[in-house]
């Protein structure tokens, strides 16, 4: 998973992988969860979910990029 975030956004996108005891893993895009393991019944993700978690943290880039000026 970490590997494909890296490849897809490189060191530009603040995603934090917080794997941490008792089972607890979760995915951080800009301070905000958008992956919790134990909220998706205790599976790892696999490509699909990964893929889906790209596209929310790509909607979510494109809303943080300013509108081209008007001339």
């Amino acid at each position: 998973m970490a590997t494909e975030f890296f490849r897809h956004y490189g060191k530009d996108a603040a995603i934090s992988i917080s794997p941490r005891g008792q089972g607890i893993m979760e995915v951080f895009f800009n301070g905000e969860r958008i992956f919790d393991k134990k909220g998706e019944g205790n599976i790892y993700p696999d490509l699909k979910r990964v893929r889906e978690m790209r596209q929310v943290i790509d909607a979510k880039l494109e809303a943080l990029e300013p509108a081209p000026a008007d001339d």
